[in-house]
């Protein structure tokens, strides 16, 4: 099984188509609160308004909402802080005083105003205003599962997706469970790897880019889990394994954005856009399975 994206697809209106972490400081608070801000927006599924005046308010209220998000989880931290003691009842090294920080006052961040949903996301040729479109396939070149995400970085979904295929199986009434997860560089998430490996699912994904040609190697990516990764993928089996990887999804995304011309999306919101996505897989499964059925016996 695979998951994999190939850059942002945006829609028609545009020009292209967790817990908080104790390690890593104020930030990673930050991070786990627009991340779990993010989820609840997916969550909701609000249609985007048709009049731009509407959209004026939402945009207001997104801007709002994301500086509120921020004050709390900032002021969380600081508390967190101010006991002096961390989650396992350990009391805090004084060498791990944070950097002084105060959230702004007013709202700092942009909103797209034809779709307040999508964001800036990288794709091939650049950025686009859009959404990282994320699909998981089978050995077959079935989709199993399809969605879009609001983040460019493929980082944090291969955990989300696993668990998409799993569901749509289930109520296919497919028993079986994936065994193998394989993913690009761009998915590598130790923990959430940690997580499908405890459930008896092995998974490859290389901690390096094939795109870093001068240092293919990322700075203090060495030793541990990283090394041990490198070591199975160069192994007969772990190597043959991955390299199934860009025959089975790399062919999906080429021959849905190339033959069939499906380069933006035509509705505008997130829920709008992941419908069309997982009609763009609906129909990719329904041409396999037509040509397996009306193909001539060997």
């Amino acid at each position: 099984m695979d998951s994999g994206e190939r850059g942002g697809i945006g829609h028609a209106h545009s020009y292209a188509v967790t817990v908080h972490s104790t390690q890593q400081g104020r930030q990673g608070w930050l991070r786990a609160a627009r991340q779990r801000l993010d989820r609840e927006r997916a969550e909701r599924a609000t249609p985007i308004p048709r009049s731009r005046p509407e959209r004026l308010l939402e945009a207001k209220r997104r801007l709002e909402e994301d500086l509120a998000i921020e004050q709390r989880a900032n002021a969380s931290y600081e508390a967190y802080r101010a006991r002096g003691l961390m989650k396992n009842g350990r009391r805090l090294g004084s060498n791990t005083t944070p950097k002084p920080y105060r959230p702004p006052d007013t709202p700092a961040g942009k909103v797209n105003l034809t779709d307040p949903d999508s964001k800036l996301v990288h794709g091939m040729r650049g950025w686009v205003q859009g959404y990282n479109a994320q699909a998981v396939c089978n050995e077959r070149h079935l989709i199993v599962a399809a969605d879009v995400m609001t983040a460019s970085s493929d980082f944090g979904h291969v955990g989300p997706m696993l668990s998409a295929a799993r569901s749509e199986l289930q109520a296919a009434g497919v028993n079986d469970a994936p065994n193998v997860v394989v993913a690009d560089a761009g998915y590598w998430h130790l923990e959430q790897m940690n997580a499908i490996t405890g459930e008896g699912v092995a998974v490859l994904v290389p901690p390096d880019s094939s795109r870093r040609k001068d240092k293919p190697t990322r700075p203090g990516w060495n030793g541990g889990a990283y090394d041990f990764m490198r070591s199975v993928l160069a192994t007969e089996r772990g190597s043959e394994l991955y390299k199934q990887r860009a025959q089975l999804i790399e062919p999906i995304f080429g021959h849905t954005k190339h033959n069939r011309g499906f380069t933006r999306f035509a509705r505008r919101g997130r829920a709008a856009a992941r419908t069309e996505w997982r009609l763009m897989a609906a129909t990719h499964n329904l041409v396999k399975l037509h040509q397996h059925f009306t193909a001539e016996p060997d």
